[in-house]
């Protein structure tokens, strides 16, 4: 285990962008299960989705007048 330990240290001394582009990597899929429950507990909800089609009004459609070409 300590040979292990050793070699990550020596990577992320002569490598960084290497070793570090490994930790972030391996992380992101831990923070998927993560931090949805986190946020669930910190009082996080989604927002309202948005509408996807107009309202029509319960009412008989009047003719448009005033906007006739001269």
């Amino acid at each position: 285990m300590s040979a292990i330990y050793r070699a990550f240290q020596r990577t992320a001394h002569e490598q960084p962008v290497i070793f570090y582009s490994l930790v972030i990597g391996f992380a992101g899929p831990a923070l998927v299960f993560g931090v949805p429950p986190i946020r669930k507990s910190m009082g996080w909800k989604p927002a309202n989705r948005v509408p996807t089609t107009y309202p029509i009004p319960d009412r008989p459609r009047r003719a448009v007048a005033g906007f006739e070409d001269p």
